[in-house]
C-alpha cells in the first residue's frame, strides 16, 4: 500500500528534481546540495496554499480557544439554567462555525504527507533519480561488460557488505554511493581492469556530491568532521521551526494542561530525533531537513504576521462570508455573525485586564 501511493509520487518528483539538476548543470553549477536546497524551496512554495490554510487553522484555534474558554467560565455556575445555556450556545456558535469551516485541516495534512514521504524517498536515493549521477555508476557497473559481468563479481563485492544484493543495479548504485574514499580505492583494487573508469567516475561524483567540504552521499557519523554540522543544524533548525510555530499560536503555557505539556515535549524531542537520525543517513537527506525547516520557519513568520495584522474579528468575518457563499450555491439562507459573542468576550477580556491592573 505504501509503495503503491508513495512511489508514483516519488517518480514524478524525481523527474522534476532531475530536470532542475540538468538546468543547474547547464549553468555550470550542477551540484547535488544546491539542487536539494532549490528543489526544497520550489516544493514548499508549490505547497504554500496548503500551508496557509493549515496555519490559518492554527491561528484560529489560538484566537478562538481563549474566547470559548471565557464563555464557558462565564456560565460555569449556570449549568442548570436552560436560558443561560441557550445564551452560552449562541455566544459560542460564531466561533464554532468559524472553526467548522476549517475542518479540512486534517485533510490538508493527509495531502501533504504523501508528498513529504515521497521527497524523503527521492533524497534518500538521489543517484537513482539524477540521470547524470546514475550514468557515472553505469559506466563501470554495466557499460562494456562492466564489473558486474566479471566472474565472481558478487563474491568479490561481499567484502563491502555481506547481506547486500550486489547483482541488483539500483541496490549496487545506492550502496556504492555511500562509499568513503578508502572503499572507492578498495573497489579499484578489487577490479583492476576497470580501475581508470572507476577512478574517473569517482572524481566526477565527488565534484557533484561535495559542497563546502561535505559529501552529500555519505553519512556524517559521530566523528568530529565538518559533516557533523549537518545533524547539528538539522536539530537546531527543527527546534527553531517548532518554536516559531508554537509561538504563533499565542497560547498560554499551562503545566497542568496535557496538550501544553505535549507541545512542550514535541519542541525538544523532534529536534533531537532529527539530529540523531541525520547522523546515520546520507548528508543530503539531512540537508533536505535543514532546508525544509528554514523555509517553513520563514513561511510561518510571514503568515503569522499577516493574520496578527488582520485580527480575529476580520478572520471570523471572512470565514463566515466564504461559508455563506457555499450556502448560497446550495440555496440555503446566509448565516449571520453573532456580534454579541465577540462583544461579550471582548468585555470579559477587558474586565480581566482591568482586574489585573488593580
Amino acid at each position: 500500500m505504501f509503495n503503491a501511493i508513495i512511489m508514483p509520487i516519488a517518480k514524478v518528483l524525481g523527474y522534476i528534481f532531475n530536470l532542475l539538476f540538468e538546468a543547474l548543470s547547464f549553468l555550470h553549477i550542477g551540484n547535488v546540495a544546491v539542487a536539494i536546497v532549490l528543489f526544497t524551496i520550489i516544493v514548499k512554495l508549490c505547497m504554500l496554499p496548503l500551508s496557509i490554510k493549515q496555519q490559518k487553522l492554527t491561528k484560529l484555534n489560538a484566537v478562538m480557544s481563549p474566547e470559548i474558554k471565557a464563555i464557558n467560565a462565564k456560565y460555569k455556575d449556570k449549568r442548570n439554567d436552560q436560558n443561560a445555556m441557550m445564551k452560552m450556545q449562541e455566544e459560542t456558535k460564531v466561533y464554532m462555525r468559524s472553526m467548522a469551516f476549517h475542518r479540512c485541516g486534517c485533510i490538508q495534512m493527509l495531502i501533504q504527507m504523501p508528498i513529504l514521504l515521497a521527497l524523503y524517498q527521492v533524497f534518500r536515493f538521489i543517484p537513482l533519480y539524477i540521470s547524470q549521477l546514475k550514468n557515472l555508476f553505469i559506466a563501470f557497473l554495466k557499460d562494456n561488460g562492466g564489473i558486474m559481468a566479471v566472474d565472481g563479481y558478487a563474491d568479490t563485492m561481499k567484502q563491502f557488505g555481506e547481506n547486500i544484493d550486489w547483482t541488483n543495479v539500483d541496490t549496487a548504485i545506492t550502496e556504492i554511493n555511500k562509499f568513503s574514499a578508502d572503499k572507492w580505492e578498495a573497489l579499484r583494487n578489487a577490479f583492476p581492469a576497470f580501475s581508470d573508469t572507476i577512478a574517473n567516475s569517482h572524481a566526477s561524483l565527488e565534484h557533484m556530491n561535495t559542497f563546502l567540504g561535505i559529501n552529500m552521499s555519505q553519512e556524517p557519523g559521530f566523528g568530529f568532521t565538518l559533516a557533523i554540522l549537518i545533524p547539528i543544524l538539522a536539530g537546531v533548525t527543527q527546534f527553531i521551526s517548532v518554536k516559531v510555530a508554537q509561538a504563533g499560536q499565542n497560547t498560554e503555557v499551562d503545566d497542568d494542561n496535557p496538550m501544553a505539556a505535549s507541545m512542550k515535549m514535541t519542541m525538544y524531542i523532534m529536534p533531537l530525533m532529527s539530529a540523531f537520525i541525520a547522523i546515520s543517513v546520507p548528508a543530503g537527506l539531512g540537508l533536505y531537513w535543514i532546508a525544509t525547516a528554514v523555509v517553513q520557519t520563514i513561511i510561518t513568520v510571514f503568515i503569522n504576521r499577516y493574520y496578527d495584522k488582520l485580527g480575529a474579528d476580520e478572520i471570523v468575518k471572512r470565514n463566515v462570508e466564504k461559508r455563506n457563499k457555499k450556502r448560497a450555491k446550495k440555496g440555503l439562507p446566509p448565516e449571520k455573525i453573532a456580534k454579541n459573542a465577540t462583544t461579550s468576550t471582548k468585555n470579559m477580556s477587558a474586565s480581566r485586564e482591568k482586574a489585573v491592573s488593580l
